[in-house]
């Protein structure tokens, strides 16, 4: 399974980073993608990288303020989000599913994801 974490209420101008670890699965054999969700609009992929952690694809917004990163040797996939804006504010969640190591994931297709963590919700706001 995946434990997210991380998600807190962030003044403007300041940096979160919200973690997901894997819990009995080996995250090095996995893609994973982060997702995002506020009320009355359809979940939408963030970010996404490949199981060696070498491919990475984002959503055209966070580009340049978001990263994505695993470190295998701990097991967890990590976004690093860089003075997030208001946009930015929601229900956060990781994704994964097991992929040869180098193939780019999608990232607007939830659906090829096997593995859901929990939700952890990002706020905004000074």
């Amino acid at each position: 399974q995946l434990v997210v974490s991380g998600g807190a209420l962030v003044q403007p101008g300041r940096s979160l980073r919200l973690s997901c670890a894997g819990s009995g699965i080996s995250l090095g054999y996995y893609a994973i993608a982060w997702f995002r969700q506020t009320p009355g609009k359809e979940r939408e992929g963030v970010s996404c990288i490949s199981a060696s952690g070498t491919n990475t694809k984002y959503k055209d917004s966070v580009k340049g303020r978001f990263t994505i990163a695993k470190d295998n040797a701990k097991n967890t996939l990590h976004l690093h989000m860089n003075a997030p804006n208001p946009t930015a504010v929601a229900l956060y969640f990781c994704a994964a599913y097991p992929s040869v190591p180098t193939m780019s994931p999608p990232l607007v297709d939830e659906g090829a994801y096997d593995f859901w963590g929990q939700g952890t919700q990002v706020i905004v706001s000074s």
